[in-house]
């Protein structure tokens, strides 16, 4: 298996984890590592809150050992704040690489002129990510969408300049901002930026299977492959995707009782980080990713979506369990 580096930091496989605003927090990603994926890229950060020491923020920044690499992501807009917070990055964190969003979509960032807004200005994005880089020694990357709108695609244009601001790598999420996350993203972008590209590609959209990341291969030879939606209740297909990378061989999808498993573990690391009150509401949403394909499971997300406490999703996933492992589901599913 080769290396791959994004600038000085060497990753042990092609596999990336996303940012994701509002999961990719430090329960979820020492939850992940044990997947082992190549690199974990944190959720956006606030560049202003940095630069104005909110502690929420900052407790934002904090890296388990066990992470590493690890990238940190910075959104921003105004050039000395940014400039100051990926300082504070690179000299008061841990964090192995420096990721810039130029890819999110929704409307409280893009209306500061931030995430995808800056696709609408590659001068300025040039010069933004120059005085980045010119002030940090950790590698810099950028995460990038197709463009706007389906009037205004410039990746391969945005990129071809971005580059030579001396960013170490881009990730490209080739669909548009008006798209967010609707659709089918289009793979023939990410190939016409990679015949141009000089520095690494990262390939993101639409893989949730190893065959997706196979027809990624095949049609936009990226140089990796960034997941994060696909993970979402299903932090298996990580592992599936770099043990396809390492041997060829594809692995088994988890069982109803490894996914329940790994559903109550998700959830003692979210409390663990933010008390049960808030750890367990941030779960709803996961255990009902986690139990996404299993049988009769509707019923089960209903109770999950008012549950409380951790007693109440472990007695709620034991007796489903029950249930499954049985083929009766007719006193369970009945209770109110």
């Amino acid at each position: 298996m080769s290396r791959f580096e994004i600038g000085d930091v060497v990753l042990s496989n092609h596999v990336i984890v996303g940012p994701m605003a509002g999961i990719s927090n430090l329960g979820f990603r020492t939850m992940i590592k044990q997947f082992d994926p190549g690199l974990i890229v944190s959720e956006m950060i606030s560049d202003k809150a940095i630069v104005y020491k909110n502690k929420k923020t900052i407790r934002m920044t904090v890296i388990d050992e066990i992470e590493h690499p690890m990238a940190l992501q910075l959104f921003g807009h105004d050039i000395d704040s940014m400039v100051e917070a990926a300082r504070f990055f690179d000299e008061q964190t841990d964090c192995d690489i420096i990721d810039v969003n130029m890819g999110c979509p929704v409307p409280k960032i893009v209306n500061n002129n931030s995430g995808s807004a800056l696709m609408r200005s590659s001068e300025y994005a040039v010069e933004l990510l120059t005085e980045i880089v010119r002030n940090v020694r950790k590698p810099v990357t950028v995460k990038v969408r197709a463009g706007w709108d389906a009037q205004h695609i410039n990746v391969v244009d945005f990129v071809r300049k971005i580059q030579k601001s001396s960013i170490s790598a881009v990730c490209v999420h080739p669909r548009t901002r008006t798209q967010y996350y609707s659709g089918k993203s289009d793979w023939d972008l990410i190939r016409q930026v990679k015949e141009i590209a000089e520095i690494p590609v990262i390939g993101n959209g639409d893989i949730k299977s190893v065959d997706d990341m196979i027809r990624m291969k095949q049609q936009t030879n990226c140089d990796r492959f960034m997941i994060s939606r696909g993970c979402l209740g299903n932090p298996w297909l990580i592992q599936q995707l770099v043990h396809y990378e390492q041997t060829g061989e594809i692995l088994q999808d988890p069982t109803a009782e490894e996914r329940i498993d790994q559903c109550l573990l998700h959830a003692r690391k979210l409390i663990d980080l933010k008390g049960e009150i808030n750890g367990i509401k941030e779960m709803r949403g996961h255990a009902c990713w986690y139990i996404n394909g299993l049988p009769n499971n509707n019923k089960v997300k209903d109770r999950i979506n008012v549950m409380n406490t951790y007693r109440d999703l472990k007695g709620i996933m034991d007796q489903y369990l029950e249930a499954i492992r049985t083929d009766d589901y007719s006193r369970f599913l009945g209770e109110s």
